[in-house]
């Protein structure tokens, strides 16, 4: 995939520098952001602004081309968040340390499963960004 230096610049914009899933800043994280198809190219996902977003490295390599997976509280097969057509705080809410993030809906559960949303090495830097006051991002 190709994604041309203009079409980067208006999704690093349009995202705010931050992966549309989990929010990490690109900033925080120290790493360029990935380019992810939401849907993916093997599903005939096109690269284009209406199907593009800014993925940290930990969402991206996690999600891969999965769209849908079982909620593990319903089980109930979902599609997963859509950055673009859903709203994150209708999804997902920050525990009370604001480090761990919560689903609220069978696709926002879903979703952090897959993309391994609070895996441990992302939890113990989102700590320490939030003691530097520098996490979790305004919505």
């Amino acid at each position: 995939m190709s994604v041309s230096a203009e079409l980067r610049l208006l999704l690093a914009e349009r995202d705010k520098n931050r992966c549309a899933y989990c929010l990490t800043s690109e900033e925080n994280c120290g790493l360029r952001m990935h380019v992810d198809h939401i849907k993916p190219e093997t599903a005939g996902g096109k690269t284009t602004l209406a199907n593009l977003c800014l993925a940290c490295f930990s969402c991206n390599v996690h999600k891969g081309a999965t769209q849908q997976r079982a909620d593990p509280l319903t089980r109930e097969t979902v599609f997963l968040f859509h950055p673009l057509r859903q709203n994150w705080n209708d999804h997902f809410c920050w525990d009370e340390r604001r480090i761990k993030i919560i689903g609220l809906t069978p696709c926002g559960r879903a979703t952090i499963l897959t993309l391994q949303m609070n895996n441990s090495t992302v939890v113990k830097a989102r700590h320490r960004w939030v003691s530097a006051g520098w996490h979790p991002p305004v919505l």
